[in-house]
């Protein structure tokens, strides 16, 4: 119930009561409230400044658990990209090396993200996009170039190294005659004197002296090259193509039991030593090429000596004698 307000009529020396307007009730009202309003919307921001609602630590939670995951797939995605890294140093300074391949580009090995056009267009297409998940889709992306680029180098290494295998079977490593006690190294590879002209001349292979009829082996597997036949020179002779560069001479012999483009094993039979062409006496003038050089025989004996014959013969060889052809 509203409290009656009375005051003293001074000239009425009585009190009257106070007549109150609905203007001012509602003045009062309006005051009232706007009041209530300007002090509540304090309260709420001051509470809303310092302690979160609900909604606000809600999405608090689920954004610290956003950032753990985020962070839980930079280290993995870190760990790959060392990983991959650590492959591909390895692939070039051991895989490649073994197999004599030609070593990657950096830019190929290590390819930069660019700008790759959906990273764009995503960026285009949605201005909300997290930043952080295009800089991870960005980094993965760079990660799947880097593994294609790998797998590509790997398949061209296990390549070449099969092709190795073929090699070291291809290579000359055998002397092209039995030679245990190594007594049959007549003349090394170098300047010596002709037999005929008796002034010194490069000899370019060497001589094995043997009996007429000796058997004498291809040194390495390959593909007969050429079979020919002269009355000068180098008399009956055997070419045999190895590839990878290398070409073998066997000369002065008595006949060969192979034919031209047929293939053969290291150490299987070709021919028989002879006395053929401008020979002295019975031996094997034995040579080998590589990249169209001749080069000293001696070096490519390695299969079936040990390092003291190996040294052996490389002192047997490097006599500056007569040759025999």
């Amino acid at each position: 119930m509203a409290r009656i307000k009375y005051y003293y009529d001074t000239e009425k020396c009585k009190y009257e009561r106070v007549k109150v307007r609905p203007s001012d009730v509602l003045l009062s009202s309006l005051g009232f409230l706007s009041m209530t309003f300007i002090a509540a919307f304090i309260i709420l921001f001051f509470l809303g400044k310092f302690f979160p609602t609900p909604l606000e630590a809600l999405q608090q939670r689920e954004l610290e658990e956003y950032k753990e995951k985020h962070d839980m797939v930079n280290s993995e995605m870190a760990m790959m990209t060392k990983m991959m890294d650590i492959l591909a140093d390895r692939d070039e300074s051991i895989y490649r090396a073994i197999t004599g391949a030609d070593s990657l580009p950096k830019s190929v090995r290590k390819p930069g993200i660019g700008g790759s056009k959906q990273y764009r267009e995503l960026l285009e297409s949605d201005l909300d996009a997290s930043k952080v998940i295009i800089d991870n889709l960005a980094k993965i992306e760079q990660l799947k170039r880097q593994m294609y680029v790998q797998t590509k180098s790997y398949d061209e290494i296990i390549a070449l190294a099969k092709r190795k295998e073929e090699m070291l079977a291809s290579i000359p490593a055998i002397q092209p005659v039995s030679n245990k006690e190594l007594k049959r190294l007549a003349s090394g590879f170098g300047m010596r004197i002709h037999p005929i002209y008796k002034v010194k001349k490069m000899h370019t292979g060497v001589d094995f002296s043997a009996p007429i009829g000796t058997p004498i082996y291809a040194t390495g597997d390959g593909k007969i090259k050429m079979t020919k036949k002269t009355y000068k020179g180098y008399g009956r002779q055997v070419e045999i193509d190895h590839g990878f560069g290398f070409v073998t001479k066997y000369a002065h012999m008595k006949k060969w039991i192979v034919k031209k483009g047929q293939k053969v094993k290291r150490g299987e039979l070709i021919g028989y030593v002879g006395n053929s062409g401008s020979s002295t006496a019975p031996h094997l003038h034995y040579e080998v090429i590589k990249n169209g050089k001749k080069v000293n025989p001696i070096h490519y004996f390695f299969k079936d000596l040990d390092s003291e014959q190996y040294e052996k013969i490389l002192k047997l060889g490097s006599v500056e004698n007569q040759s025999l052809s």
